[in-house]
């Protein structure tokens, strides 16, 4: 079960719409993950063990994992082709893990 990491400003409103509608998304396509919304100053804690990053606030590092443009899935501009990009992550990190 990939893990995905959703950060904003305060880990509050912003990224907590888009997990929940990235839990519901990938629900409805039967995708076995779970979503975490966190602020962006606990983001180096939490995405240790995370397999992609939705990213709502720009950051200059490089976490070596797969980041998703989140503010697609609040505009709805380029949703669909951002949530390609995740379910493709996905099906890589949990073929990595050999599931």
């Amino acid at each position: 079960m990939a893990k995905i990491i959703v950060a904003c400003g305060s880990g509050v409103a912003t990224s907590q719409t888009v997990a929940s509608k990235l839990n519901r998304m990938l629900k409805e396509r039967k995708i076995d993950s779970t979503v975490e919304a966190v602020d962006i100053k606990s983001l180096d804690h939490h995405i240790k063990d995370a397999d992609v990053y939705v990213s709502i606030v720009k950051t200059n590092k490089d976490y070596h994992i797969p980041v998703i443009n989140g503010v697609a899935f609040l505009t709805g501009i380029g949703m669909e082709k951002e949530f390609d990009k995740l379910v493709d992550a996905i099906k890589k990190a949990d073929a990595k893990k050999g599931k």
